[in-house]
């Protein structure tokens, strides 16, 4: 790395917090957007985030904090995106910015509710991004052990290898292990797919399931995950590899996973809503749910365990009798 490049890092909740933690081990300056102007002067104040793992004690010096997305972007050549999907076109209609000059990674683990597209191609399709110009950050890594600064691992995924190693460069530390892929398309869709299945376990302990079912449904998934992301991106790759397989695993048992979480509530029989408003952080497997429900229709992987959380979610269907139906196609 003979230049350091400038880092921008857009989204105030806790990944993104998580993730300007692990840039300020390895730069002195991170431009940082949040929208929320009380957060920014609580941290310029206090130097934690009040909202998000405050436990995190930032120096403030090393931050350049601001509420207009423009600001960050313009003085960033390196953007990592951290909002939930569904907030981020109301994001991105704030800017005014090109971005296809810039390096976009994402670090969403969903589908943009208004284009059915993943992050990467909304911003290909959207923004003029060169796809070699488009990364990934996905796990298995949880943003509350990166703020306990547990040995984590992260899986930076990138056309150009170059790109992913500066970016891996700057994310590792004693406690952040960073692995490259070239499977842009397919580790983003992992990434999508492991909420959908993380609240599926949710929901089977929620009703009552003990581990020996849940130990199925995760050998189950993945196997789902494996027919459905080959059918919308096709190339060799490894499915049990930590992108796929761990954060799958992660997602599905963590008591950190606010997926797992909502569907745990709507097993004991809370209503969409009212999960979601019990709920202080978005399940980002809810809109991937009907998202990628309404890709497969097109796709036709066979995909039981998706079908059977769509109906849950969105047809109102009764959890009990679809996981009775559920079980006697799984093995």
């Amino acid at each position: 790395m003979d230049r350091t490049p400038s880092f921008g890092v857009i989204g105030g909740g806790s990944w993104a917090t998580a993730i300007v933690k692990m840039l300020c081990e390895n730069l002195e300056k991170v431009n940082w957007y949040m929208r929320s102007v009380y957060a920014i002067e609580h941290i310029k104040k206090q130097d934690h985030n009040p909202n998000y793992l405050s436990s995190v004690e930032f120096d403030v010096d090393q931050l350049n904090l601001s509420n207009d997305i423009n600001e960050v972007v313009e003085a960033s050549e390196y953007i990592i995106f951290a909002i939930p999907s569904a907030f981020l076109k109301r994001e991105l209609d704030k800017l005014h910015m090109p971005l296809k000059d810039k390096v976009v990674f994402s670090a969403i683990k969903g589908i943009v509710p208004e284009t059915s597209l993943i992050v990467g191609e909304h911003f290909n399709q959207y923004f003029d991004v060169p796809m070699e110009n488009i990364g990934v950050l996905t796990g298995p890594c949880h943003a509350e052990e990166v703020a306990l600064e547990r040995l984590s691992y992260l899986t930076v995924a990138c056309l150009d290898e170059k790109k992913a190693e500066i970016v891996a460069g700057y994310l590792g530390s004693d406690y952040i292990t960073c692995k490259i892929s070239d499977d842009v398309i397919g580790t983003e869709y992992a990434a999508v797919l492991k909420n959908i299945y993380a609240i599926a376990a949710g929901i089977a302990h929620g009703l009552g399931y003990g581990d020996n079912f849940q130990s199925v449904l995760m050998s189950n998934a993945i196997r789902e995950m494996k027919k459905f992301i080959k059918k919308v991106h096709k190339m060799k790759r490894n499915i049990n590899d930590s992108a796929y397989l761990g954060d799958l695993l992660v997602t599905g048992y963590s008591i950190f996973s606010r997926n797992r979480m909502f569907g745990n509530m709507i097993g004991k029989g809370y209503t969409v809503k009212s999960a979601q408003m019990e709920m202080s952080m978005v399940a980002e497997g809810y809109y991937a749910t009907e998202s990628a429900y309404k890709i497969n229709k097109e796709k036709k992987a066979k995909t039981p365990i998706i079908n059977a959380v769509y109906a849950i979610l969105y047809e109102g269907k009764n959890p009990k009798k679809v996981f009775n139906k559920l079980v006697d196609k799984l093995d």
